[in-house]
């Protein structure tokens, strides 16, 4: 299969096409899906406590139905982005900044784009130093390693031809 690569973000079609698919599952409210609290934990590995952190910091209002909480489509998809950018290391004021600037229903004013805008290219920016520094480490030590393979199996020739 053919991938073609989009200069602009730096992704190929396929990877353009899920993470739009994505962000349209993240504005979908008019779902009838919905995830109780421990389906949502075990999909995502994660504990109730973590869920209701989440919740206590603002960063999911889960609707109560009888008291049980009751997750949106919208509710999973911003759990999952709340995940990944814990994962690449933004702090949880950063990530509830993000989401609220997103709004309810995925309206955004002009300055809060740009803001966003503004923020992920810095981001992009960040990771893709850090990638090229770890592809710069990755390369040293497979030389490193190489080398060791050489000399371990010219010692190993070597005591060999002692034996």
């Amino acid at each position: 299969m053919k991938t073609y690569f989009h200069p602009a973000i730096g992704l190929d079609k396929t990877a353009v096409a899920q993470v739009q698919a994505f962000v349209d599952s993240h504005r979908d409210e008019g779902t009838s899906e919905l995830f109780g609290i421990t389906e949502l934990c075990n999909e995502f590995g994660i504990t109730l406590r973590a869920l209701r952190f989440y919740e206590d910091k603002g960063l999911l209002a889960p609707r109560r139905v009888n008291g049980a909480r009751v997750y949106t489509r919208r509710d999973r998809a911003r759990l999952a982005l709340i995940l990944r950018a814990k994962a690449i290391g933004s702090p949880l004021s950063e990530i509830k900044r993000y989401l609220d600037l997103y709004g309810d229903h995925g309206g955004c004013r002009v300055q809060q784009l740009s803001s966003v805008m503004d923020r992920t290219d810095t981001v992009i920016q960040e990771l893709e130093h850090k990638r090229a520094q770890i592809d710069e480490t990755l390369a040293e030590l497979r030389v490193i390693n190489t080398t060791c393979r050489k000399h371990l199996e010219a010692r190993k020739r070597s005591e060999k031809g002692f034996g």
